[in-house]
């Protein structure tokens, strides 16, 4: 579950999310198919946001032929299930610190060197739901996006 009223700093680990991806697909009776892998793998390995078509140049140096429809079809599973998150402002990929939780958390975008931190509190999206449905709205979805200069950058 996502944290209450804390953040917590994620650590890079590709491999244990890749398993973590499994073992959710597994448990759900999904199916996470070799080109779905691959994509989630390069997604997993890159530090930094993804866009779509870096993933298709990546899966066209190893394999000599891929689709856009292809890459979309994989991103769209992958989405649809909670193991990445779209980052609407800057049209890029990353994977999600917990793929086994559904969840719409907040990210901070550094300008400088592009690194996107997921903020893991769900008190902000319960705040946002919640004065959503003060208002009488139904929400769909939600994207918190703040953009900004992280502190390596500026620390410089």
């Amino acid at each position: 579950m996502t944290t209450s009223g804390t953040h917590h700093h994620h650590v890079h680990a590709p491999n244990r999310f890749i398993h973590e991806v499994e073992a959710t697909c597994e448990r759900r009776g999904l199916r996470l198919t070799p080109l779905r892998r691959r994509v989630l793998e390069l997604i997993a390995a890159d530090e930094r946001p993804v866009k779509a078509y870096d993933l298709l140049d990546r899966l066209r140096q190893e394999t000599g032929k891929s689709a856009p429809p292809t890459i979309y079809r994989a991103l769209d599973f992958l989405l649809e299930h909670g193991f990445i998150h779209k980052l609407e402002s800057i049209n890029s990929y990353t994977g999600c610190h917990h793929p086994s939780e559904r969840h719409s958390p907040p990210f901070f975008i550094c300008k400088q060197c592009g690194h996107a931190t997921e903020f893991c509190n769900s008190e902000v999206a319960e705040l946002v739901l919640r004065h959503a449905h003060e208002l009488g709205f139904a929400a769909q979805e939600q994207t918190l996006e703040v953009h900004g200069i992280c502190a390596r950058c500026r620390r410089g």
